[in-house]
């Protein structure tokens, strides 16, 4: 089946900020209004460039991530097709959070985010596979590099933990956990004015890697605490 483009709506161009998230539910909002069902063709790549005022990498992680919600495939030579139905609301659960009780909201939340990542890296650990552990070494080793070179590797922490949370094969988990990592990421570029932030937490990313590498789930369990106790300890240090 091919998409229905007759008479479709305009994709709008984007001001210069947070284009990733622009771009998502710019393209949710015109699959919705373009009313595509499964078994649709997206617009191809280079149109979606042109429409939206990105470049090739900022559509292709916004694929990636519509992949990584089961929602959508690429077919080799032919392009990208919709899965399921998409809407805004299905591509982002809104979580509250009070800015004005920083530290208690990053708390409350690390509470329940320590009970679904400890889970998410359990399954990582059953269910990876070799192709997933290549991907998942990559962005440690990416890590790595930057944090040994700056002291700090924010973004590419962040694409270790997805690597991880892609290797469940369950597309929920690096949904709500991406999520919440935002609202911890939204408020602060440093966080509590300190680039030093869970750098104590370093160490426990290599052993996590080798727990899900040797599928041992328990010790997949223990890495992601250790983890998360530093960042506990720090909101609770740097807020004092």
């Amino acid at each position: 089946m091919t998409a229905r483009m007759d008479a479709k709506p305009a994709i709008m161009p984007l001001p210069p900020m947070d284009r990733a998230r622009q771009v998502t539910e710019a393209l949710a909002t015109y699959i919705g209004q373009a009313n595509l069902r499964a078994g649709d063709r997206l617009p191809a790549e280079r149109e979606l460039m042109a429409a939206l005022a990105v470049g090739r990498s900022t559509i292709r992680e916004v694929i990636r991530h519509f992949q990584a919600l089961g929602v959508m495939e690429t077919r080799k030579g032919s392009g990208t097709y919709l899965l399921k139905p998409v809407t805004t609301a299905t591509i982002h659960m809104p979580l509250s959070f009070d800015a004005a009780h920083l530290r208690d909201a990053l708390l409350q939340t690390l509470e329940v985010r320590r009970g679904i990542e400890c889970e998410a890296n359990m399954v990582a650990a059953r269910r990876r596979t070799a192709g997933d552990l290549v991907v998942i070494e990559e962005k440690l080793d990416a890590m790595e590099r930057v944090h040994l070179a700056k002291g700090t590797s924010g973004p590419e922490d962040l694409a270790f933990h997805l690597a991880i949370y892609d290797a469940t094969h369950n597309p929920l988990f690096r949904q709500l956990l991406e999520q919440m990592r935002e609202m911890f990421e939204r408020f602060w570029d440093e966080p509590f004015d300190r680039p030093d932030f869970a750098r104590r937490s370093f160490p426990f990313h290599r052993t996590l890697f080798n727990a899900i590498a040797a599928q041992d789930t328990e010790a997949a369990r223990r890495e992601t605490l250790k983890i998360l106790d530093v960042v506990e300890e720090d909101i609770k240090e740097m807020s004092k």
